[in-house]
């Protein structure tokens, strides 16, 4: 037994030498191979890699991965109106050249992550201090965002670090100034209904007005052609009048005589008062067989 421990351990020692010999570099980090305390090499892809022991190669490793950097209390940036905002943001990045961020901030993400926030804040100073309320909240609030990512970006690189995607979360007034903005926003609105309630108004008015110009010119012109339909009927009555009186005016003045008769004595307590030799008796001493015997219509 005493021969074979000498062997065991060996043994021991020779695995031990070869397990630091070896190391494996995950998908989501990258590798930097140190030799001597300057680095030899960086490795991206992952894998199974051979080495010197320590302390003649050793490995750090860093996380490649996407990584998020939120703020913890929203941002208080003044505009160019002098007025405050509260503004929230994330900003997305990761290590885009593993030496060089060794380089700027050693193992410690920490240090990267106070770098980044400090690049971020100044970049969303210059960009909201130019611009007014309105531009931030709604209409510049993409150019922001572009113009941050550029800029953080830019200074990023030199660090070894690539800045994905910055994003304005929400954006709040300041608590002093909401009073006031919230109170001036509703006198805004109440003028624009006001002015759309007025609009309406003269809308209606204008609409009611020709809308009763044009029923009068439609009455006046229905008028007229009743009108002239009625005179080119009583035209055309007075045309076969004339034309029946000429082919036998003797019944045409019995038949008007009639007419006038039936209209005369229609009511029964009527009275006329005519002389009996009038022309109104001509046929009824016709009918009657003479003079006397018209006398006692009259009354």
């Amino acid at each position: 037994m005493q021969r074979f421990f000498p062997a065991l351990v060996g043994l021991v020692v020779l695995v031990a030498v070869l397990s630091s010999c070896m190391f494996v570099v995950r998908e989501r980090d990258s590798a930097l191979l140190f030799a001597l305390g300057e680095v030899r090499e960086t490795i991206t892809k992952p894998g199974l890699y051979f080495k010197f022991p320590p302390p003649f190669e050793n490995v750090v490793y860093l996380d490649k991965r996407l990584q998020t950097i939120e703020t913890r209390d929203p941002e208080r940036i003044q505009t160019a109106e002098k007025k405050n905002l509260l503004i929230d943001s994330f900003v997305k990045w990761r290590i885009a050249d593993p030496r060089q961020y060794y380089v700027t901030f050693g193992a410690n993400s920490n240090a990267a992550v106070e770098r980044l926030q400090a690049q971020i804040r100044d970049a969303l100073n210059a960009a909201v201090n130019v611009r007014t309320v309105k531009q931030v909240v709604s209409s510049d609030r993409d150019t922001i965002m572009k113009e941050i990512q550029t800029a953080v970006a830019r200074r990023a690189q030199p660090l070894g670090v690539d800045v994905v995607d910055v994003r304005l979360r929400r954006i709040d007034f300041a608590p002093e100034i909401s009073e006031s903005v919230y109170r001036r926003m509703e006198a805004e609105r109440k003028q624009e209904a006001n002015r759309l309630r007025a609009s309406g108004a003269a809308d209606s008015e204008r609409i009611r007005a020709e809308a009763d110009r044009k029923r009068q010119e439609i009455l006046a012109r229905a008028y007229a052609e009743a009108q002239a339909k009625r005179g080119e009927g009583d035209a055309t009555a007075a045309a076969i009048y004339a034309k029946s009186y000429g082919q036998d005016p003797e019944f045409y003045s019995f038949y008007k005589s009639l007419d006038a008769y039936r209209s005369a004595f229609a009511d029964q307590n009527g009275t006329l008062v005519l002389s009996p030799d009038s022309d109104f008796f001509r046929f009824w001493d016709r009918a009657a067989g003479g003079q006397s015997a018209a006398q006692p219509a009259v009354r």
